[in-house]
């Protein structure tokens, strides 16, 4: 019998592999002779002793079977579904049978992602001038100081580290994060009410399973944060939207929405608009909510990269009613493969989320948080901060140069105060093109991404999100250029 090799692991494992498919595909047939291991061997020019091996697993798993004095054989009866035949026709019988029911939950969120695809999808090649937003300057993090750091708590490492986390994170990160978040966004508040997450949209999803009842109405800015809107989707919520202006959400709209159940923004930097939310429309948010009986939502993605002004008190800081719940992450801090954030919740909710989080998952990973504590307490994380915004400072007038002399009038530039992307608007091409742009700057090696995603009803015009954290000055410039060659062609 001939058998070929596929050159992958030990000699006596390719040599079962390969007599295990000759027994599947019907060439050795049920009850006939197995090639000798002495014959095999010669042919295979392995020694005997590996296709004794091979032959020995085979005739354990069933496939051949010895008879003391005749010789191996095939075994009679192999069970119809390992044969080649067997799979064949158990394919076309599970062809055939009705797909299992999907819950309602499961095929709001599947006609969701059928529109857009809910996380990034890489590309066919890398794109030498990729304006990629949300993504963080790698480059720029301490990795050095993070690994010792990381190395120094898994050698320290304690019995009681090793054992399973209370669900809502370790306390010590939640003592350091509470220490954080009053230093940084001015907000008070206990360890108790700060918990642990595995980002940003696990709070959304949190909070829409703690708060949100099918049929309950949602507020969302427009635009906004499209996986935020599917986690309360999925969970039943009737979507509204609410237009953003330059000052982002319009408090005043929702006079005639007591109905509301939570309303979901963006503050600090508006996504992916960039307007900021002036103090007395958030004090006039929270005196709706809590005239409604609703909550706000409050994510707070990446308020921390500010160019222009004084840093921006959070709306949870305001909150004397204990109606804002506030979601921050690391992944734009530090980077997206981290999976910590957190919320800081209201203390009447604190039981309700706590017991929600500990059915979706028992916490995160140990290690990390132990790390997260020391890279705090010891001041690497503000120093990289204050790092961050120089550093992204020098991007941000690089990108608005570069737009100023390449596009001129032809882009409206907004969210560049902040944050670490920009939105601009291509008035004189309609929002139908934006996908033929696109295209044809993709050609010349520049990657741009559609506002399109983050409207319920497109826009009038053409928008593109540009990421600039990522690139150097040099290549944000260059990238620019391009773009304007792309609009010219």
């Amino acid at each position: 019998m001939f058998l070929k090799l596929d050159g992958k692991g030990a000699l006596f494992e390719q040599i079962y592999r390969a007599v295990r498919a000759g027994i599947l595909d019907g060439r050795l047939a049920p009850g006939s002779r197995a090639p000798a291991t002495r014959e095999l061997a010669r042919e295979l020019h392995v020694s005997r002793n590996v296709a004794m091996m091979a032959y020995q697993q085979l005739i354990a798993e069933g496939y051949l079977a010895s008879r003391r004095g005749a010789g191996t054989f095939v075994a009679h009866e192999l069970p119809e579904r390992l044969t080649t035949v067997g799979r064949r026709r158990a394919a076309r019988s599970r062809d055939a049978l009705p797909s299992p029911r999907l819950s309602a939950y499961a095929r709001r969120t599947r006609e969701e992602a059928a529109v857009a695809p809910l996380r990034w999808e890489p590309r066919r090649a890398a794109l030498p001038y990729d304006f990629r937003y949300g993504r963080p300057a790698f480059a720029d993090f301490p990795h050095d100081t993070w690994c010792r750091i990381l190395a120094r708590r898994a050698r320290r490492a304690t019995i009681r580290d090793l054992d399973y986390l209370p669900a809502e994170g370790l306390p010590a990160l939640r003592e350091t994060i509470a220490g954080y978040a009053a230093r940084a966004r001015g907000i008070e508040c206990s360890p108790d009410q700060v918990m642990v997450l595995s980002g940003s949209q696990q709070a959304f999803d949190l909070a829409a399973r703690v708060l949100i009842d099918p049929g309950d109405t949602v507020i969302f800015e427009e635009p906004h944060y499209r996986a935020g809107r599917i986690a309360m989707k999925a969970a039943g919520a009737r979507i509204e939207t609410v237009a953003v202006d330059d000052h982002g959400l319009p408090v005043d709209q929702l006079a005639h929405r007591s109905a509301c159940r939570m309303a979901v923004v963006t503050p600090s930097h508006q996504f992916p608009t960039g307007a900021v939310m002036p103090l007395a429309r958030r004090l006039e948010l929270i005196r709706w909510a809590n005239r409604a009986g609703a909550c706000v939502f409050e994510d707070d993605y990446d308020s921390e990269y500010r160019y222009e002004g004084r840093p921006i008190e959070a709306m949870r800081a305001l909150d004397e009613f204990g109606c804002v719940l506030y979601a921050a992450t690391f992944s734009k801090l530090m980077f997206p493969a981290l999976r910590l954030g957190y919320m800081i919740l209201p203390d009447s909710m604190v039981d309700s989320f706590r017991s929600a989080k500990a059915l979706a998952d028992t916490g995160c990973p140990a290690l990390p948080q132990l790390a997260l504590v020391d890279f705090i307490r010891e001041g690497h994380f503000e120093r990289h901060l204050h790092r961050l915004r120089v550093r992204n400072a020098s991007r941000r007038a690089a990108m608005l140069e570069a737009i100023d002399r390449y596009l001129g009038n032809r882009a409206r530039v907004t969210g560049i105060n902040a944050g670490i992307h920009a939105l601009i608007w291509l008035p004189e091409f309609p929002f139908r093109e934006t996908r033929e742009i696109r295209a044809r700057a993709e050609r010349l090696g520049v990657g741009v991404y559609s506002v399109g995603p983050f409207y319920l009803k497109p826009p009038p015009h053409a928008g593109l999100i540009l990421g600039y954290s990522s690139l150097p000055e040099k290549q944000i410039a260059e990238g620019i250029r391009r773009l304007a060659a792309a609009l010219n062609s």
